[in-house]
């Protein structure tokens, strides 16, 4: 180094504190090993469709590499885009046109894009409480102001969201998850839809749906996507992570033209289009009919290990904690008696082999420590009934110093 020489000074813009930290560490605590882990929302890999991947694998770097190998346009595939919107409509009853969809890289990718779409620093963005941990980072990282809003057994609570809308400046989004939410597991009513989406048209403000986990119900009742009940008003962001392979990272999302247009812009930015190759596997695994047999196989196996969770849950917590029942998904929501602070115990619990995520990082302002979230998709049942066993022994010695 010379005199004139000085080490670089990089000074990392306001925006990067603390980004992405809750999303890495639950990461981290997902890797396979002893510990039996309730921890990442993982798909089972034995639900991964390997044989099928095979042929159309051979197929990709043969006849259609040209398509399946090369740069595609921002907004996806068109030949992808035209399936994907029959799948959609198909299983919303409602068909977004060409200019309102998208093909992203992840639901992650569609979240950040609206993110930059719509949120200057200091906008107002409502979410349930708790929440999805990437949304909340998602919005915080463009320096948006995110609010929670209650929520029950039924869903948001209208009267609440209301109540929020009107505490301020009219807030840029609602962001929600009405199937199956992370990190609770809990289903919305269509009657709680309905009145939500009314809430939000009543003050014009636009609402985010993410239905990450909404092809994942444990039953055959449906209940209409808020996308279908009101076009003009939501954006729905969904990604095929959970119901294909994770590995493919793709997603899309379907509002308004001049929303989907912006964020087609803003990818421009970013990665300028999602990867050809898995844009042209999804294409032939929905249009060769493989997804709905595929879906039936992973709903009876998570349908399984739910069941296996509620009764490990019921047999080994101790009295006084709760939890929740999820009809799909991945995720049960378990709330310990107050003074047991599940962020103080996770090191504790790793010593024990067992993992899972604090509840804290899920709420939007004011955190409450006695939760934890435990997702059952890549455990099986006999894991899980250990697992929970270790859980409940944890909890009740926390709870016992606790009084």
């Amino acid at each position: 180094m010379t005199a004139e020489s000085a080490p670089p000074v990089y000074r990392f813009a306001r925006r990067t504190e603390g980004a992405g930290d809750g999303v890495s560490a639950i990461l981290a605590l997902a890797e396979p090993g002893e510990t039996i882990t309730f921890s990442g929302g993982f798909p089972a890999p034995e639900t991964f469709p390997t044989k099928v991947l095979g042929g159309l694998l051979g197929e990709a770097v043969g006849p259609a590499a040209p398509v399946a190998l090369q740069y595609t346009a921002t907004e996806g595939l068109a030949s992808l885009r035209s399936t994907l919107r029959s799948w959609i409509s198909a299983g919303q009853g409602a068909k977004p046109a060409d200019d309102e969809l998208m093909v992203t890289s992840g639901g992650i990718e569609a979240l950040s894009l609206l993110a930059r779409c719509l949120v200057d620093p200091g906008d107002r963005v409502l979410t349930e409480s708790p929440t999805y941990l990437g949304a909340i980072t998602a919005f915080t990282g463009l320096e948006g102001r995110v609010e929670g809003v209650a929520t029950d057994h039924e869903g948001l609570d209208p009267v609440a969201l209301e109540e929020a809308i009107l505490a301020g400046a009219l807030p840029k989004l609602l962001y929600v998850i009405p199937d199956f939410q992370n990190p609770t597991g809990r289903w919305w009513t269509a009657e709680r839809r309905r009145a939500v989406v009314e809430v939000c048209r009543r003050h014009g403000v636009p609402v985010a749906e993410d239905v990450a986990y909404r092809e994942l119900a444990f039953s055959p009742e449906e209940r209409p996507s808020l996308w279908a009940l009101a076009p003009e008003l939501v954006v729905q962001v969904g990604t095929f992570s959970k119901i294909f392979f994770p590995g493919v990272r793709l997603g899309w999302a379907a509002g308004v033209p001049a929303l989907i247009g912006a964020m087609v812009a803003a990818k421009q930015n970013s990665d300028q289009c999602a990867g050809g190759l898995g844009q042209w596997l999804v294409e032939r695994y929905l249009g060769g009919d493989h997804l709905e047999p595929h879906l039936q196989v992973a709903r009876a196996l998570y349908a399984e290990r739910a069941a296996a969770l509620q009764e490990a849950l019921a047999r080994h917590l101790p009295e006084g904690c709760t939890w929740t029942r999820p009809a799909g998904g991945f995720f049960s929501w378990v709330s310990a008696p107050g003074g047991v602070d599940t962020v103080a115990l996770v090191p504790e619990a790793q010593r024990r082999g067992v993992a899972y995520v604090p509840g804290a990082p899920f709420f939007p302002g004011r955190a409450e420590a006695r939760h934890l979230r435990l997702s059952y998709s890549r455990t099986n049942p006999e894991q899980i009934d250990e697992g929970i066993r270790r859980l409940g022994c944890l909890l009740s010695d926390a709870i016992e110093e606790a009084r």
